[in-house]
């Protein structure tokens, strides 16, 4: 039996929205994502994480066994832990930000997300940090292999105040976004979103926007979000999405995405 849906391809976030406030990935939430993938439907994830925070997630991915990560910066096999595409800061770009920010926010500091990992300013601290993170005096000790984002923090100004002056100092030189991480900047080369990157993996399948549903939760899904045909907001989701979003589903610990995709399975017309 075949079955078929107007629908071709699901894009998801990961952290707040496909995921429960715990990181994981409920039984529920699996079991509907294979079912989604049976009934001939793409599942791909779409997410700020790096290509390194990925791996406990290797039975989630799709049959394709490929993610989208950093914001869009990567396409990532997670099965076999490689990076298959990349669209990063081109190295003289990122110093000539670093420098900008320096001057406008004298405490800043840098860390970067590239295809080797994570690598960080040993002023770069925060609750994922450890003493095993490969470190450098200044950013432009980091930048080989060229990063995918660039990574910013400044203990000295309020979160709000920060990313205001962040926006406004890269301007259109990068793509600034905010995933939820507290007084956390992430940049990203011009034009680099996770709206970008699905673009380009729908186009190579030949899937039209108008045939994919998209869901997230923070600012740094809106690109995609405005991108898909139709728009899903998890219920806890940040005030913008909320506002933007064609239909706000159950939050992330209530399995919002999967019941999204229960009732689209329900509704896909069988054909012998």
């Amino acid at each position: 039996m075949t079955q078929t849906s107007p629908v071709r391809l699901v894009a998801t976030d990961l952290d707040g929205t496909l995921l429960r406030n715990d990181g994981l990935c409920s039984g529920r939430t699996r079991a509907v994502l294979a079912a989604v993938e049976r009934a001939g439907i793409q599942v791909i994830l779409v997410t700020a994480r790096p290509p390194r925070w990925l791996h406990d997630l290797a039975d989630v991915v799709g049959a394709h066994g490929l993610a989208l990560c950093g914001n869009g910066a990567f396409v990532y096999d997670v099965r076999s832990r490689q990076v298959l595409a990349e669209h990063c800061l081109v190295a003289a770009d990122a110093v000539r930000i670093a420098i900008d920010l320096r001057d406008a926010l004298p405490g800043i500091a840098f860390a970067v997300e590239s295809s080797e990992g994570f690598r960080r300013e040993r002023g770069f601290l925060d609750e994922c940090t450890t003493v095993h993170d490969d470190t450098a005096a200044a950013l432009e000790e980091l930048l080989v292999p060229a990063p995918g984002k660039l990574l910013a923090r400044c203990e000295d100004v309020p979160a709000v105040q920060f990313h205001r002056v962040v926006d406004e100092v890269v301007g259109d030189r990068g793509v600034v976004s905010y995933s939820g991480a507290a007084g956390l900047a992430e940049i990203s080369a011009a034009g680099v979103t996770k709206a970008a990157a699905l673009g380009d993996w729908c186009a190579a399948q030949g899937i039209d926007a108008a045939d994919v549903y998209g869901f997230g939760d923070m600012p740094n899904d809106l690109p995609m979000l405005r991108w898909v045909g139709r728009s899903f907001g998890v219920a806890n989701a940040h005030p913008d999405v909320l506002a933007m979003v064609d239909e706000v589903c159950a939050s992330n610990d209530d399995d919002g995405v999967a019941q999204v995709l229960e009732a689209l399975l329900a509704g896909i017309p069988s054909q012998v």
